[in-house]
């Protein structure tokens, strides 16, 4: 989890490197303050360290900001959904509840007109309670669940969005690490995709 953390003087290279912060661990907000994601482990350190830094405190959440903005569901990023991906030539029941979740699909990506009049979904000028979606969409989700701008952020990925599929990881580089210390991921390097574990 992401943590507010007051730092009364900024961690040293070797406070870093040994607890494993990176620099963009470190997102300043204020003189000394830092939003900083922390395991727990480290957070129980730094509390015990009362010298260094004010006792961390858990940083608000984006909650409010989750893919449909408009839901009255209690998502969180942690706990999200259900939630059904739509794809090509699939058509579901169409309701006021649900359609926050499918509006963008329905009227930015297909191209429909779509508005809500007297409690009725209208497509194009007429009532209906259900779509027909006429791409497939995708769910994306970043490799950092609790720090990652992703679909739970801007909803579905239209097909026609997608424009490559990786193949091949040419080179594969940790940025903690020095060019002679373990920066080349060797295990990585030259590796088919579906070869990765």
């Amino acid at each position: 989890f992401n943590y507010l953390v007051h730092f009364k003087r900024l961690p040293t290279p070797d406070f870093c490197k040994e607890n494993e912060i990176t620099e963009e661990d470190l997102q300043r907000n204020e003189a000394g303050t830092v939003t900083m994601p922390l395991t727990e482990a480290l957070r129980q350190k730094l509390e015990r360290m009362p010298d260094f830094c004010d006792k961390p405190v858990k940083a608000p959440s984006f909650d409010q900001w989750l893919f449909p903005l408009d839901m009255a569901k209690k998502w969180s990023t942690s706990d999200y959904g259900p939630l059904w991906i739509p794809k090509r030539g699939a058509t579901i029941k169409l309701t006021l509840a649900n359609l926050p979740i499918y509006e963008r699909c329905i009227a930015v990506y297909e191209g429909n007109r779509l508005e809500v009049n007297g409690g009725k979904i209208l497509i194009n000028g007429h009532a209906v309670d259900s779509y027909t979606f006429k791409m497939d969409y995708y769910w994306m989700m970043g490799d950092n669940r609790d720090n990652s701008a992703d679909s739970r952020f801007w909803g579905f990925v239209p097909e026609d969005h997608i424009v490559g599929k990786p193949l091949m990881v040419w080179i594969s580089l940790d940025k903690d690490y020095g060019l002679f210390d373990g920066k080349i991921r060797w295990n990585r390097f030259f590796k088919w995709v579906a070869d990765i574990k």
